[in-house]
């Protein structure tokens, strides 16, 4: 549900030690550097006065070489460090997409995602007493003398100066807030970007965004703390007064009041300080997602045995860490398009022995991966109606679709001797325990729970006479991915109706056979059961939070594409090089392979796009921090996907006619030759 732990054991690989931990170190240090004049600017500005500028440059300069200034500095930058080793901590490449509103609710509550808000609310706290050591003046301390009493029964007292309370409780404040719209938006989430650039210039470019989200988002904070201060600012003045012993000064206006937050001068400091730590914190995060995706060279093959480990090849079929693999991936697509010396070496013969092993390895796991997002489409779509509902099952073969068949018959050339590893992919090649299983209900793609009490009567009927000790509950139920086995959709209608395959002639049962009755604990269990299934569903607040969002479940569905876009970019450029480059031919072989999986997956595809909510495009926020770029992978995707296609048709234009494929494919391929797709 989370990322995975950086420092685990699983996690702890040479690429981890020797680059990801560098480039993080990298950018927390270029952080630091950055925190001297930005700490100059905020000193200016809440210190600066329009009637004595003068005064205002020179008090700055001789605040900032006094030693409370330095020691300020030094706590800054123990935040920053703790910022980026946080973002080290919790960053991950496949982001975490609730797909229903009681999913938000739980990573929310997440225990790992309390540590998180409490870490950065204490360090909030620490950047906002920074803040008041800075500006000075009635924000300096957190008591200042004052005397009780009239006459001459008045004594000398400590008295609570709130102004200082309210700078530190705004810092917890937006601290714990930046922590939770983290987890909203994804903020977490490290997106690589389809144009190169160098750092400097994507810093550049960003920075604006940055100053620009800092200043917005610390103006919607102190507008909501001063609304929660009104109401419950007493709680933490009482506390503090009573835990340091402090006096509440019945001369002065309590800032919980309608005239104490009314103060202009107060609101400006609250502000101007919320963006300050808020600025931080977000030019930390961008520098460590420029250094984190830059890209990184594997070598293709090795003339040393103990660096064979780290050449692409071997590197592609690694698991974990799950940003070596995208980093692995995005180097095939680069060196596909730029490299002709390291096509060659892709292209090569190993000696002794002459076998293609780095094209074979290499393409084996691009295919790898296309197949296993045909699959996860596939399931998706029988699961799901065009409706949104659980897809009836078919009464007859006549209901198969000609498309379908293709499918079929498709796969079965995919399933051939030479294919047979493409489909025994698991549910994702990317371990998705980074994010959770494939299934868990905050990642999981839509489907609909049948056990929930929120199921509709209607959803009921339709998957009620499915047998849940069938070998097929629980599985793909589509003709597409089998071979030679009974077919699901093409069998009788009974068999359809008991939800169990066609009984072969061998395993016939015998008429004496009886289906074993529940017992009548289990039934009454059962009865009670639905009523308060029924009970719940009636609930306008429950509907709300426990019913599914089909956008977020397309989104979760191709939530990790952008390796499958690389794929097909890799692919398709190695093949439209070797056309010219492959002396030996050995792309040749295993063309009709890479034919077959493209046009199977963008028929799969072709059919997710008529789902309903899926060919809606989400419009991208440009004032954010978090990046949404995964909200649009299935649209990049489904281009990349047909642009890959017109690729390798182009090159090699009418000698593909000679391609031995299924009718549908030929047809499809005939379109893509003719530029009608």
């Amino acid at each position: 549900m989370y990322p995975h732990n950086m420092f685990s054991t699983e996690q702890s690989c040479w690429f981890v030690r020797k680059v990801i931990c560098w480039r993080a170190v990298a950018s927390i240090a270029w952080a630091v550097l950055l925190l001297p004049p930005i700490t100059a600017v905020f000193v200016i500005l809440s210190r600066f006065s329009l009637l004595h500028p003068i005064q205002t440059i020179s008090e700055c300069l001789s605040f900032l070489t006094c030693a409370s200034a330095i020691f300020t500095f030094i706590l800054l930058c123990g935040v920053i460090i703790m910022v980026g080793i946080m973002n080290l901590e919790y960053y991950t490449v496949i982001p975490t997409i609730a797909c229903s509103k009681i999913a938000l609710l739980g990573q929310l509550l997440h225990p790992r995602q309390f540590v998180n808000s409490m870490a950065h609310c204490i360090m909030g706290i620490i950047v906002a007493w920074c803040c008041a050591i800075t500006i000075g003046g009635r924000y300096e301390t957190i008591g200042y003398p004052c005397t009780q009493g009239d006459g001459t029964d008045s004594s000398p007292q400590m008295c609570l100066n709130e102004y200082h309370l309210m700078i530190l409780l705004a810092g917890a404040f937006v601290g714990i807030s930046h922590s939770l719209l983290g987890v909203i938006y994804n903020m977490n989430y490290v997106s690589f970007h389809s144009v190169q650039q160098y750092k400097y210039l994507r810093f550049k470019g960003s920075l604006p965004l940055v100053v620009k989200y800092s200043a917005t988002q610390a103006l919607y904070s102190v507008r909501n703390y001063i609304v929660v201060y009104f109401f419950l600012g007493y709680i933490p003045k009482a506390w503090i007064c009573k835990t340091l012993n402090l006096h509440l000064n019945s001369s002065v206006h309590p800032l919980d009041s309608v005239a104490g937050l009314l103060d202009l001068s107060l609101l400006y400091h609250q502000w101007i300080s919320a963006s300050f730590l808020l600025f931080t914190w977000n030019i930390t995060l961008l520098l460590f997602r420029i250094f984190v995706t830059e890209v990184y060279s594997f070598p293709v093959q090795s003339s040393f045995t103990e660096d064979a480990h780290q050449c692409l090849p071997k590197v592609l079929t690694d698991k974990q860490p799950i940003i070596l693999k995208f980093l692995a991936l995005q180097d095939l697509a680069l060196l596909s398009q730029h490299s002709p010396s390291r096509r060659c070496e892709v292209f090569s013969l190993s000696q002794p022995g002459g076998h293609p092993h780095n094209w074979n390895a290499i393409s084996k796991e691009c295919l790898s991966l296309l197949a296993d997002l045909t699959q996860r489409l596939i399931a998706y779509h029988d699961t799901v109606a065009t409706n949104g509902r659980a897809k009836s099952l078919s009464t007859g073969s006549e209901r198969k679709t000609s498309s379908e068949t293709s499918v079929t018959s498709g796969a079965e050339d995919l399933m051939s001797p030479r294919q047979t590893l493409l489909l025994k992919t698991p549910a994702s090649v990317f371990a998705r325990s980074i994010v959770g299983p494939p299934h868990s209900p905050l990642t999981a793609p839509f489907t609909p729970d049948l056990d929930s009490p929120f199921a509709s009567p209607a959803l009921r009927r339709l998957t009620a006479p499915v047998d849940q000790c069938s070998p097929w509950f629980g599985t793909v139920q589509s003709p597409h991915i089998m071979r030679r086995g009974p077919k699901l959709w093409s069998t009788s209608t009974d068999s359809q109706v008991n939800g169990s395959p066609p009984a072969s002639p061998a395993s016939v049962p015998s008429p004496k056979q009886e289906q074993s009755k529940p017992s009548r604990l289990a039934q009454f269990l059962q009865n009670r059961k639905e009523q308060v299934k029924n009970f719940l569903a009636k609930r306008v607040l429950i509907m709300y939070l426990f019913n599914k969002l089909p956008e977020a479940s397309s989104q979760a569905l191709f939530a990790d594409s952008q390796a499958h876009i690389w794929a097909l970019e890799g692919l398709s450029y190695l093949v439209q090089a070797s056309f010219s480059e492959d002396q030996f031919g050995v792309v040749q072989t295993t063309l009709p392979s890479i034919l077959g999986c493209m046009l199977f997956l963008q028929e799969a595809v072709d059919r997710h796009f008529k789902l309903p909510h899926a060919s809606s495009k989400p419009v991208r926020s440009s004032s954010s921090m978090g990046d949404s770029t995964h909200k649009t992978l299935r649209f990049a995707l489904r281009a990349t996907l047909k642009t890959a296609i017109y690729r390798i048709t182009t090159t090699f234009g009418n000698h593909l006619n000679a391609i031995q494929m299924s009718a549908e494919h030929q047809k499809r391929l005939q379109q893509f030759l003719e530029f009608k797709e």
